[in-house]
C-alpha cells in the first residue's frame, strides 16, 4: 500500500461541485492499493501516517507527527499511485489492486482511521473528486507498507 503525504495548511475534496471533506493543518494522504496488499498493509501505513515526523519542533527540525500535533487528516484514494511506470510514455496498471479489493481496503483504512484519530476524514473512492489544497513547505514524502 502507498501513501503519498502532504503536510498541508489546509485541503478539501470535491464531489460533483459538493464539498465532501475538509481539514485545516494536517495531512493529506493519497492513498494507492497495490494488488498484495491486505489488512496488515494497511494497518501499517496508517500507523506510519500518524507517527511520521514531518511537523516543525522548536528548533524548526521535523520532529513531530500528526500524533504530537493533533492536526487533521485527509485520506483519499488514488489508484494512479499504484501504476507501473517503468516502460515507455504511458502507465501500465497491472501492480494497482483490482476496483473491488482496492475500495475494501480503501474503506478498512478509513475505518480504522477514524478509529484512532477521530476526525479523519476521507474522499469518495472511484469518484471523480477535485482535490485542493496549500502545502505547507513543500513537505511530501512516499510512503510504503
Amino acid at each position: 500500500m502507498i501513501g503519498l503525504l502532504q503536510r498541508v495548511n489546509e485541503a478539501s475534496v470535491r464531489v460533483g461541485g459538493d464539498a465532501v471533506a475538509a481539514i485545516g493543518p494536517g495531512l493529506l494522504v493519497f492513498v494507492g492499493v497495490q494488488r498484495q496488499d491486505g489488512e496488515p498493509q494497511a494497518d501499517r501505513l496508517l500507523e506510519r501516517v500518524l507517527t511520521y515526523r514531518v511537523f516543525p519542533d522548536a528548533e524548526g527540525r521535523m520532529n513531530r507527527s500528526l500524533r504530537d500535533t493533533g492536526g487533521g487528516l485527509l485520506l483519499v484514494p488514488q489508484f494512479t499511485l499504484a501504476a507501473d511506470t517503468t516502460q515507455g510514455t504511458r502507465a501500465g496498471f497491472s501492480t494497482a489492486a483490482v476496483p473491488a479489493d482496492a475500495a475494501r481496503l480503501f474503506e478498512y483504512l478509513c475505518m480504522q482511521a477514524r478509529a484512532a484519530w477521530p476526525g479523519a476524514v476521507s474522499g469518495r473512492f472511484g469518484a471523480d473528486m477535485q482535490v485542493a489544497l496549500v502545502n505547507d513547505g513543500p513537505v511530501t514524502f512516499w510512503l510504503e507498507a
